[in-house]
């Protein structure tokens, strides 16, 4: 992956010059005064380990010096995420925070050692799977050198059972390699976030990840029927059949708890056959509310399609500005019919598919939706990994482009929608750069639905501290209009103090007596999470 950018280096392509004419003169972008630092030009602070703690941890992975890396390509490497300001900052040079070392552990006995060690020598650790964190997951809190834990040489497939259908994964194997393998013996996981080509299955137990296909499958959460934690404690096996009634559900206490509780070694999920037909279509709706209606009726009577998901008026008409459908006066969408795109897809065996799309289109059409053929369904299946490849294409253009998302239930959605699409527009617009607020929703569920909002802008003089003004006056109107803090990014240290209201004060002091009770020197991802515990 690019070290100040996203995925693959080769798929990096610059703005064509008619999208940047637009972002001059919709948004007043204009190309940064300076370029991004080259990766030898950045100065990386000394790695500060101590000798002993480096002998400690060098003995953890079998005295094998290439698995306790302190050079600063791997350090460099290794920090931080990926989040827009993860990136502005690192392209400025700033690796503040760096860490000392990377360890690369092979195995749950030599995680357990590594973490043991840190614990003996008071060294943070954060593990690291895919670096694809955006909410400053992979940044501890804590001042001073820190271990990286990259959990790399960790990518087998441990074991597949055909008849109960479950697979065992180690937790840095990357989610299309796990497709891969499990496509050969005729299974799909069906979990396809839009950092599907980099994130790890242990990340997607840790943040509580959810795939572009949840409506059909489910969220990773729903997938996971056992794990394995490595504790500086100890092992915390959970999960010894799919459902059970013997006391409160350890697996939940796991999940989502961003390395904080643990490193998460191994974890075992329920599969489905590959589907014998994909396909996906466009339908049309003259409002967000109507779409958004016909939306909830689907997800509530059914039949629920595998893919289920709605852009608003602004995402639907800038999701038609591709260089060769711009319109003779240079506007996107020119001579496109209003209103908001839905895309729906279906997966399957031939006849279930044929039976689900006929009735679901009843149910569209029955609330305003026109048909609009698959061309739009399958322009969507070839980008749907692209936006982070266009945000790196905006950042190199001098434009500003980030994302948030949260969700809610149903009856609350439209004064949610409202109420951060005025905070961001009011936040930024304020700060002299007036912004381009789009969303959508992609995860349906019976009770209630998540929306993700992408803001574009011109980055400004400090495009970081105008980003953070405007992320807080949205989070606050998240929890003011009854949203969660977040639907599938997870919280990191960007939205910890909203988690704590979220959570409450009982809520978080009984994690932290978790924490207390596994990790017990607070070495493990502190700040991330939870804030530093006075009581430690």
């Amino acid at each position: 992956m690019r070290w100040n950018g996203w995925g693959d280096p080769a798929r990096a392509t610059p703005l064509p010059a008619p999208v940047t004419g637009l972002l001059r003169d919709w948004l007043g972008v204009r190309p940064r005064g300076t370029r991004a630092a080259r990766l030898e030009e950045i100065a990386v602070p000394g790695p500060a380990l101590d000798e002993s703690a480096r002998q400690a941890l060098l003995s953890a992975v079998g005295g094998r010096t290439e698995y306790v890396r302190t050079d600063a390509e791997t350090r460099i490497r290794h920090t931080r995420g990926k989040s827009t300001p993860d990136l502005l900052r690192i392209r400025s040079g700033d690796v503040t925070d760096a860490p000392a070392a990377v360890v690369l552990p092979d195995g749950h006995d030599e995680v357990l050692a590594v973490l043991r060690a840190c614990a003996a020598h008071r060294v943070p650790l954060v593990p690291f799977g895919g670096g694809t964190s955006v909410v400053g997951g992979l940044a501890p809190g804590r001042r001073g050198p820190f271990v990286a834990l990259d959990l790399r040489r960790m990518n087998a497939l441990l074991d597949l059972d055909p008849v109960s259908r479950t697979a065992t994964f180690q937790p840095g194997l990357r989610a299309p390699e796990a497709e891969r393998l499990l496509n050969a013996r005729g299974f799909t996981l069906g979990h396809f976030p839009q950092s599907y080509e980099w994130a790890t299955l242990g990340g997607f137990a840790a943040t509580r990840s959810s795939g572009q296909a949840s409506a059909g499958h489910g969220r990773f959460d729903d997938m996971v029927l056992g794990l394995t934690l490595a504790t500086p404690e100890g092992t915390l096996d959970a999960g010894r059949a799919p459902r059970s009634a013997a006391g409160p559900d350890l697996r939940q206490l796991v999940l989502g708890s961003e390395g904080a509780f643990g490193v998460v070694t191994s974890v075992t999920v329920r599969v489905r056959p590959v589907p014998r037909v994909r396909r996906y279509e466009g339908w049309r709706f003259a409002s967000f509310e109507e779409g958004a209606e016909a939306l909830r009726r689907l997800a509530q009577d059914g039949p629920r399609p595998t893919v289920l998901r709605l852009s608003d008026e602004t995402e639907t008409l800038i999701g038609l500005a591709r260089p060769e459908a711009l319109g003779s006066a240079g506007v996107p969408g020119a001579g496109q019919p209003a209103g908001c795109l839905a895309v729906v897809g279906f997966e399957g065996t031939e006849e279930d598919t044929t039976r689900r799309r006929e009735d679901a289109a009843a149910l569209l059409r029955d609330g305003g939706g026109t048909y609009e053929g698959e061309e739009p369904g399958r322009r969507w299946a070839d980008g749907r990994y692209s936006a982070p490849y266009l945000r790196d294409s905006l950042l190199d253009a001098g434009a500003f482009a980030e994302t948030l998302e949260t969700a809610a239930y149903w009856s609350r959605i439209p004064g949610l929608y409202t109420a951060v699409r005025e905070a961001l527009t009011a936040t930024l617009a304020d700060a002299g750069t007036p912004p381009l607020v789009m969303c959508h929703i992609s995860h349906v569920y019976e009770n209630g639905a998540s929306l993700y909002f992408t803001v574009v802008c011109a980055q400004g003089d400090d495009p970081v501290a105008h980003w953070a003004r405007a992320k807080h006056a949205a989070s606050e109107a998240i929890l003011a209009a009854g949203g969660t803090i977040s639907h599938h990014h997870g919280v990191g240290t960007d939205h910890r103090d909203w988690y704590v209201r979220e959570a409450g004060p009982l809520g978080v002091e009984a994690l932290r007596a978790v924490k207390r009770c596994l990790d017990p020197a607070g070495i493990l991802n502190p700040g991330v999470l939870l804030p530093a515990d006075p009581g430690a």
